[in-house]
C-alpha cells in the first residue's frame, strides 16, 4: 500500500480537528521565532502608504467620495495590509516548505491530509491578517480618523479576505515551478488588483472597463466593507461585498487543495 493509501486508510473523516490543530500549533510555535520580521514587513509598508498618500495627497485633496482624504485612505489601506500579510507569506512560505524544507512531506506522514494542511495554513495566515490589517486603521485613528463601533467588525472582514488571499498564495506556490516566477504574478495580477480597488481613489472616475474589473476584484470588496464599517455607513449593498469575499475564499480554498495536492504527489 502506498504512503498516501496508508494515510487515507487511517482517516476518520474530513477536516478532523486534531489534525488541523496540530498543524496550527506547529505554525504558532514556529512563528515565535520570526514574528518580529513578519510583523514589520506586513505592517510597515501599508502604514507608509497611509502616511504618504494620506498626508501627501491629503494636503492637496481635502475630500474624496464625501470623506476626508485621510479617512478614505486610512480605511482603504486596511485591505492593503491584509493583502500584504496573507498573499505574499502564503506564496513564499508554501513554496519554501514543500520545495526546500520538505516540511509538508513530514506533516503528511502523520494522519494529516492535504485538505487539512491547506485549511490550517490558510486559517493561521488569515488570523495574522486579521490582526495586521487593523494596524493602518489604528494609525489613522491617531491622525484624525474618528473611532466607530463598526470598527470591531474589521478584524472579521480582514480574516475572511485574508483566508481567500492566503489560499490564492498557496495556489500560486503550487503552480509555479520556480520562486522567481512569483514576480509574474505580482506584476500582472496583484499589482493591478491593488491599484483598481478604490484604496487611494474612488473607482467612479475610472473608465467603464476598469469599473467592471474593480467589481470582480476581491480586494475592492474588502475595501468597501472596511470603509463602510469604519465610517458608520453600512448598508444592504455590503451583503453583496460579504458574499463576494466568501465566494472568493471558498473558490481559492478548493483550488489550493487541488493544486497543492497534485504538486505534493509529483
Amino acid at each position: 500500500m502506498t504512503t498516501a493509501g496508508a494515510r487515507g486508510a487511517t482517516r476518520l473523516g474530513r477536516l478532523e480537528r486534531p489534525a488541523i490543530t496540530g498543524v496550527l500549533v506547529r505554525e504558532v510555535v514556529n512563528f515565535s521565532s520570526y514574528w518580529r520580521s513578519a510583523t514589520f514587513s506586513s505592517t510597515v509598508e501599508p502604514t507608509i502608504y497611509l502616511l504618504a498618500f494620506g498626508f501627501g495627497f491629503g494636503s492637496l485633496v481635502s475630500r474624496v467620495g464625501g470623506y476626508k482624504y485621510v479617512e478614505f485612505v486610512g480605511t482603504g489601506t486596511v485591505a492593503t495590509a491584509v493583502l500584504f500579510s496573507s498573499a505574499f507569506p502564503a506564496m513564499f512560505g508554501t513554496f519554501v516548505k514543500y520545495q526546500f524544507q520538505r516540511t509538508y512531506d513530514a506533516i503528511l506522514a502523520a494522519p494529516v491530509d492535504t485538505e487539512e494542511l491547506v485549511t490550517a495554513e490558510a486559517l493561521w495566515i488569515a488570523t495574522r491578517a486579521g490582526v495586521y490589517g487593523c494596524v493602518p486603521m489604528l494609525v489613522a485613528i491617531a491622525f484624525g480618523l474618528n473611532p466607530a463601533w463598526g470598527m470591531f467588525a474589521v478584524p472579521l472582514i480582514a480574516f475572511i479576505s485574508g483566508f481567500g488571499w492566503a489560499c490564492f498564495g498557496i495556489t500560486v506556490a503550487a503552480v509555479m515551478k520556480s520562486i522567481d516566477n512569483f514576480s509574474y504574478v505580482t506584476s500582472t495580477v496583484i499589482t493591478p488588483l491593488f491599484l483598481v480597488a478604490g484604496t487611494f481613489f474612488p473607482i467612479s472616475g475610472l473608465p467603464q472597463w476598469a469599473r467592471v474589473a474593480a467589481n470582480v476584484n476581491p480586494l475592492y470588496h474588502c475595501v468597501q466593507l472596511v470603509r463602510d464599517a469604519s465610517l458608520g455607513a453600512l448598508q444592504p449593498a455590503d451583503l453583496f461585498h460579504v458574499g463576494v469575499l466568501l465566494a472568493f475564499a471558498l473558490l481559492m480554498w478548493r483550488l489550493a487543495i487541488w493544486r497543492l495536492g497534485d504538486r505534493l504527489i509529483d
